[in-house]
């Protein structure tokens, strides 16, 4: 699963946690994880709330007496509690962050950080159920927004600070920032801390197939929606639409290399980032037979590797000609087959039909597993593909069942 999360008037812990509530994770694992770490007395409550006209789920954490704790001590906690591995690593790698942060800001020894944001059960409970969310989810990637961080000042126990407060600031640096709309903190050091650990890449909703969307609500009044919005959805496989682009062909004309050392140059060319090589008979001066090496090089890298067929091949010279590519559409997918998993190559014809074809590589590791003919295997994979998605394959073999012998 693929998540994006607007973070145009910030983002919390609470509302991150609100926002995956929605998507589907249930409050109630958190709830026994904290239990299990011997914080029974932590209370974790959700609620329906709405904020400007956009309702969504609010998150309540308390702890009666809200104790302090040093980062060495939550730490142990998380080290000892019974949490999948990557859940564990998570909420560490999140917690151990903001400690780093909060130490740089004030002068101390990460060990030494027990500052209220570090230690307070709600940040706790904020970084511990979005580790949790983000596994039980099935969530691989996260994209957000440019991260909104308010303006103005805000008042903390250490006195007035200025917006984005100093951890925020340290945590959010090399991501890209916005003022937002609102005066105040709109992005807390929980919230930058989750983001700088979660966050594959910042950019524009990714291609997806939209499943759930989740929203959630922090609870001051910031004079807009104080909303941060979840999108999850199914990655769409990665397709190309039909382009032309500028490549540049190098050849040269070869009769003094063995078939053996040609292949290998030719390998270590493509090797190199050649897009293609190929070679073709050809017969020079004299009648002698020879060989034409061709490849096609993306237009930056053309002179290296100019430089590497003369060094692979001992060449005197070689041609460059600029030459215009066009790329047809395409894309990949994998399917479940009668014969296992088989990836597929998908090609996009001008007409708007589509073809697919199988992987070689796939249709020779079944044809060696199985015993089977090659061809017999592709026929087979692609019959069940085209059952199973409508694309027609790009062209027609015998089938298993044809090639039975008892048919």
């Amino acid at each position: 699963m693929i998540a994006y999360l607007d973070c145009s008037t910030g983002v919390s812990g609470d509302k991150l946690l609100g926002a995956l509530i929605e998507c589907g994770f249930d409050p109630e694992l958190l709830r026994e994880a904290l239990r299990a770490m011997g914080l029974a007395s932590v209370s974790v409550e959700t609620s329906r709330c709405v904020s400007h006209g956009t309702s969504g789920t609010g998150l309540t954490v308390t702890e009666p007496g809200a104790p302090r704790r040093h980062w060495a001590e939550l730490r142990t906690l998380l080290h000892a509690a019974p949490l999948e591995a990557e859940v564990r690593a998570s909420a560490l790698l999140a917690l151990e962050l903001l400690a780093e942060a909060e130490a740089g800001v004030h002068g101390v020894a990460i060990e030494d950080v027990h500052f209220h944001e570090i230690g307070a059960a709600d940040t706790l409970a904020d970084v511990l159920g979005v580790a949790l969310a983000v596994h039980h989810l099935g969530i691989e990637s996260l994209v957000v927004t440019p991260v909104a961080v308010g303006s103005g000042t805000i008042v903390t126990e250490h006195g007035e600070l200025p917006v984005p407060a100093p951890a925020t600031a340290l945590l959010l640096q090399d991501m890209p920032i916005v003022a937002g709309e609102a005066v105040g903190e709109l992005t807390t050091p929980t919230g930058a801390a989750l983001l700088r650990a979660f966050t594959a890449e910042v950019g524009t909703v990714p291609p997806m197939t939209l499943r759930r969307v989740g929203v959630g609500c922090g609870t001051r009044e910031i004079g807009v929606a104080n909303v941060c919005r979840l999108l999850l959805g199914e990655r769409l496989p990665e397709q190309t639409d039909a382009v032309s682009d500028r490549v540049v062909q190098l050849e040269t004309n070869l009769d003094h290399l063995t078939p053996e050392e040609l292949a290998t140059a030719a390998d270590h060319l493509r090797s190199a980032g050649a897009l293609d090589v190929w070679l073709t008979p050809i017969v020079m001066k004299k009648g002698r037979p020879a060989t034409l090496l061709s490849l096609l090089a993306p237009e930056g890298s053309a002179a290296s590797l100019a430089e590497r067929v003369l060094a692979e091949t001992g060449t005197l010279g070689l041609r460059m000609l600029p030459v215009v590519r066009s790329l047809a559409g395409r894309d990949t997918a994998e399917v479940e087959t009668s014969l296992g998993p088989v990836r597929f190559k998908i090609t996009h014809l001008p007409d708007g039909t589509r073809v697919l074809r199988a992987e070689s590589d796939d249709v020779a590791r079944i044809s060696a597993e199985r015993s089977l003919a090659a061809d017999v295997v592709a026929r087979t994979v692609e019959q069940d593909a085209w059952k199973a998605t409508g694309v027609q394959p790009m062209r027609q073999r015998p089938s298993v069942e044809a090639a039975s012998p008892s048919e």
